[in-house]
């Protein structure tokens, strides 16, 4: 579980990215100008920083620079525009920024890019090499003597091993489908249906709406309302401590 700060001034944005984030564990923050990032960023170092590039006060570039001249530039930031050009994803690169997201941004590529930032690393210095041996002529008799002189024990020792094929587990049956009766009207047993479907995915995925979305193939919001509709509830599938 990461802090992430979102720096948007469109309400919708900040709204469905704190959706989306909250989805995925992460405790968001979020700010609608750059005064308020400011404010969120002297309070506490996040973990990461989603920057809009056009905002009406201060745009993210110009708060990028700022955070990079008062040596506050020292988490992960990924800008994000719908009107930016090259040479803007291209300055705030060289500024710092470590992506570049263009809107309406793509779910696959939302999660990717906050993955790759939260797992972005320093470069850890390698321990040297340690120094090589020369083997001499002597050396390496002894050790073909001690090879020679264990190896025919641990043939006979290999040989009286019992082996004994491993049992494959049995399959776990989800049983659910055997109480679905097919006397039922095709509405309701189209329901029921459904109902067992998006169950099995909640639990599997651990209540994360995001990824009940990718497997089922729908839009986070028509998502929501065919579990509202359904009467399921997403909330306690949610993994514990998430």
């Amino acid at each position: 579980m990461a802090n992430i700060l979102v720096v948007d001034d469109e309400m919708g944005i900040r709204e469905l990215l704190s959706e989306i984030l909250g989805d995925e564990g992460h405790v968001v923050q979020l700010a609608e100008n750059a005064q308020q990032a400011r404010e969120a960023r002297a309070a506490a170092r996040p973990d990461l920083v989603l920057l809009d590039i056009w905002m009406p006060d201060t745009d993210g570039v110009t708060l990028l620079k700022e955070w990079q001249r008062d040596g506050m530039l020292t988490m992960p930031v990924i800008m994000m525009s719908g009107h930016a050009t090259i040479d803007t994803a291209v300055e705030a690169t060289r500024i710092g920024a470590l992506n570049f997201l263009e809107k309406p941004i793509a779910l696959q590529k939302l999660l990717k890019a906050v993955q790759q930032g939260l797992t972005r690393t320093p470069e850890v210095t390698r321990p040297a090499p340690p120094a090589l041996r020369v083997i001499t002529g002597e050396s390496l008799g002894n050790a073909q003597g001690n090879i020679s002189s264990n190896f025919p024990a641990s043939v006979s020792n290999f040989e009286s091993r019992n082996f004994v094929a491993p049992q494959n587990p049995a399959p776990v049956v989800n049983n659910q489908f055997a109480n679905l009766s097919f006397d039922l009207p095709l509405r309701e047993a189209r329901d029921a249906f459904e109902r067992i479907y998006f169950e099995y995915h909640l639990n599997r995925e651990g209540g994360s709406m995001t990824r009940v979305a990718e497997k089922t193939g729908l839009e986070r919001t028509h998502l929501y309302r065919k579990l509202k509709q359904l009467g399921v509830e997403s909330v306690k599938y949610a993994k514990r401590g998430e």
